[in-house]
C-alpha cells in the first residue's frame, strides 16, 4: 500500500518506519527542511532505540522516502496519515491550528480514494470537523478516519509491532477494512482490532493516558502518606499489586510524570470536560497531585541543608522524563533545575542521551558531564530523577569518594534503605524513611 505521512516528529517518523518494514511504499513529508535533509543523510534527530537501523533499511530499499513536497507525496497515496503536533493552549486545550494546516495543504492533491487518518491525538469531534473541512475543501466526500496511538517512547519500535490492540473511528466499515487490512502483519497474535466511531476513538486516546497518569499520581500521593506515618511504600506496593484489579503497572512512585503525552492529555481532558459543563474533579487532583509531586525532591534538598543552599553543589543523575529517550518535555529533573538555580546552587548534570537536549535549554547556567562518576565531584547530595538501567549498581565507593557529603535523594527508589544506610549513606527515597549511616 502506498502511504503518506505528514509529519517526521516521534509518532510519524516510527509509524512511517514501521509500515515500510512490513512491505508498503512510505512517503514521510515534513515543513522543516533541515529534519528532513538529516532524515535523507540516515541522520535520526530523536533518540529511540532500534529506529535508526530501521529507517537506513527502509530508505535503502526505496521503501522509506523523506520529501518537502506535499503535492507528490500526497497524489498517488492510499492512506494519507497526518502525525502533527496539537500542543498544549495556556488554558489547557488542545492547540490543532498545525493540524488544520496541514489538512488544508493535503486537501487538493487527495486522489478520490484516499483515506486521511489522523494520529494526532485530538478532542472529540476532531475527525468529525475535519470531515467536513475536506468536504468544503475539495467539493466531495473525502473518508476520515480516527487511529491513535499508544506508543510508549524507548518501546515505541516493540509497541507498534506487537501492540495490545489496534483501535481506529471510522464512519463507514470499507475504510475500517482498509486499515485492517493495513495493520494485519501485526496482529498476528490475535490481539484485537477495534472498529468503532469517530468519538469513541478519540476518547479512548485520552481515556487510557489519563487513567496511567491517575495511577501515577495515586501511588504518588499514597507513597507521601507512607513517608509521614512510617509506612514503607515499596511494601504497600506489592500488597496491592498483587491484587489482579489493580496490577503493578504504573504503581511506581516517583517524582512525578512528564513527557509529551501525559501531561497535555491530562489537560487537555479537563478542557473538554469543562467546555462541557462538567467538573472533572479526579482529573484536576490528578494534575495537581504530580504537579506538586514534582517539586518533592526539592522540599527535601532544602531542609536537609536548613535551606542554607546558596553556593551548595548538587548532582542529577537523569534528564529525560523517563528512561531510553532523549525526551525532556515536561521532565521533572527541569523543575529541579530550576529550583536549585533559583536558590543559587551549583548543579552537575548528566545524562546517558539528554544532555545536549537540556544544554540548549539552560546553556552555560549548568555544568555538564558526559560520565556519570563526574557529576559527583565535590558534590554536597546527588539527585536521581531518572531510573537509567547504569544507575541501578554503581560504584558505591567511588561515589562516596567523589562527593563532598554522602547524601542521595533518590526520586526513582532505585536503592534498598538498609543497604545504603550500612554503605555510609544519608539516603532519601520516595516513601520510604530517610535513613541515616
Amino acid at each position: 500500500m502506498k502511504l503518506t505521512m505528514i509529519g517526521t516528529g516521534y509518532v510519524g517518523l516510527v509509524t512511517g518506519t514501521c509500515f515500510a518494514e512490513s512491505g508498503n511504499e512510505v512517503t514521510c513529508v515534513d515543513v522543516d527542511i533541515e529534519k528532513i535533509n538529516r532524515l535523507n543523510r540516515g541522520d535520526i534527530p530523536i533518540y529511540e532505540p532500534g529506529l535508526g537501523e530501521l529507517v537506513i533499511r527502509n530508505a535503502q530499499t526505496g521503501r522509506l522516502k523523506f520529501t518537502a513536497q506535499v503535492a507528490e507525496a500526497v497524489s498517488t497515496a492510499r492512506c494519507v496519515f497526518l502525525a502533527v503536533g496539537t500542543p498544549q493552549r495556556d488554558d489547557g486545550s488542545a492547540d490543532l491550528r498545525i493540524l488544520w494546516s496541514a489538512l488544508e495543504s493535503i486537501a487538493p492533491h487527495l486522489a478520490s480514494q484516499a483515506i486521511v487518518v489522523i494520529k494526532s491525538t485530538v478532542p472529540v469531534g476532531t475527525n468529525a470537523e475535519a470531515a467536513s473541512r475536506l468536504r468544503k475543501l475539495t467539493g466531495r466526500e473525502v473518508d476520515v478516519a480516527s487511529n491513535p496511538e499508544f506508543l510508549k517512547e524507548g518501546c515505541a519500535i516493540e509497541d507498534f509491532s506487537k501492540p495490545d490492540r489496534v483501535v481506529v473511528g471510522v464512519a463507514r466499515p470499507e475504510v475500517a477494512e482498509v486499515l485492517k487490512e493495513l495493520y494485519r502483519p501485526f496482529l498476528r497474535t490475535e490481539h484485537p482490532f477495534l472498529s468503532m466511531s469517530h468519538e469513541s476513538a478519540e476518547m479512548t486516546k485520552y481515556v487510557a493516558n489519563c487513567l496511567l497518569a491517575t495511577k501515577i499520581s495515586f501511588i504518588n500521593e499514597m507513597a507521601n502518606i507512607c513517608e509521614r506515618v512510617g509506612a514503607d511504600i515499596n511494601q504497600v506496593r506489592k500488597g496491592i499489586g498483587h491484587d489482579q484489579r489493580i496490577g503493578f503497572a504504573f504503581l511506581f512512585p516517583g517524582v512525578g510524570y512528564g513527557g509529551s503525552c501525559f501531561p497535555k492529555d491530562v489537560r487537555a481532558l479537563i478542557s473538554v470536560a469543562t467546555h462541557g459543563g462538567i467538573t472533572p474533579r479526579i482529573l484536576q487532583s490528578v494534575d495537581d497531585v504530580n504537579i506538586a509531586q514534582k517539586g518533592i525532591l526539592f522540599d527535601k534538598i532544602r531542609n536537609h541543608f536548613l535551606d542554607q543552599l546558596s553556593g551548595r553543589t548538587v548532582a542529577l543523575w537523569g534528564l529525560a522524563f523517563k528512561p531510553r529517550t532523549d525526551d525532556i518535555r515536561e521532565a521533572p529533573a527541569l523543575v529541579l533545575i530550576d529550583q536549585l538555580l533559583a536558590s543559587g546552587v551549583n548543579v552537575r548534570v548528566h545524562d546517558p542521551v539528554a544532555i545536549e537536549n537540556v544544554r540548549r535549554h539552560y546553556g552555560e547556567k549548568l555544568q555538564y558531564c558526559s560520565q556519570m562518576y563526574d557529576a559527583l565531584d565535590g558534590a554536597d547530595a546527588l539527585a536521581i530523577l531518572t531510573e537509567w538501567n547504569e544507575f541501578r549498581m554503581p560504584d558505591f565507593e567511588l561515589m562516596r569518594q567523589r562527593m563532598r557529603s554522602a547524601v542521595i535523594f533518590d526520586g526513582r527508589n532505585l536503592f534498598e534503605p538498609r543497604q545504603m544506610k550500612s554503605l555510609g549513606f544519608q539516603y532519601s527515597g520516595i516513601g520510604l524513611e530517610t535513613c541515616q549511616p
